[in-house]
């Protein structure tokens, strides 16, 4: 199956991402089907576009929206899937729709990055992570990895690659690049 515009892709375990393992015994963390945070992001590359240029590969793992695979109810009740949906194993995603892409290593799609959180150096402050500031850990080419930059409010989203807790920002919302100053460190909770 190929597409004109869209990608193909299937899911890399299931849709939904919300069960742990615990003492070798699956624990449902969420039964909501609405709730974004626990939809599954992460998909491989079944068919490219025939239209367009893309670095995008088949078989690439791919980080995507997460209305791709969630369901939904209607107005009358009626549970739905995302318009995304062809059958559980098979999805058309627009180009905007994916962020992230994986062949080698992970490589930001134009216009977005992505940063690790900066821990908070504020003793008297019980914020965990430094508002604002984030090391850039995937990049578009806008700024470069490794860059400790900021950026406007309200304008991350988080997601967890590879078990990391990393933003995404476009890259027009980076407002400065900083120096370091030596006691910058990447927050990594331990849920992550």
């Amino acid at each position: 199956m190929k597409s004109v515009y869209n990608f193909v892709v299937t899911p890399v375990k299931s849709r939904y991402n919300n069960t742990k393992d615990i003492g070798g015994k699956e624990l449902i963390v969420n039964t909501e089907i609405y709730n974004h945070q626990y939809v599954s992001r992460e998909a491989i590359v079944k068919a490219i576009p025939t239209v367009g240029d893309t670095d995008i590969k088949v078989g690439d793992k791919v980080v995507v929206h997460h209305n791709v695979f969630r369901r939904w109810r209607n107005q009358h009740g009626i549970e739905k899937n995302s318009r995304a949906y062809i059958n559980e194993e098979t999805y058309l995603v627009q180009p905007d729709q994916i962020f992230l892409y994986k062949n080698i290593e992970w490589q930001a799609q134009k216009g977005y990055c992505f940063v690790a959180p900066v821990k908070s150096t504020e003793k008297l402050s019980v914020d965990k992570e430094k508002p604002l500031v984030g090391i850039v850990k995937h990049t578009d080419g806008t700024v470069n990895k490794g860059d400790l930059i900021g950026f406007r409010p309200s304008s991350e989203y988080e997601f967890i690659i590879d078990g990391q807790k990393l933003y995404r920002l476009l890259s027009n919302f980076i407002t400065i690049k900083y120096e370091y100053q030596g006691n910058e460190e990447e927050y990594n909770p331990s849920w992550a």
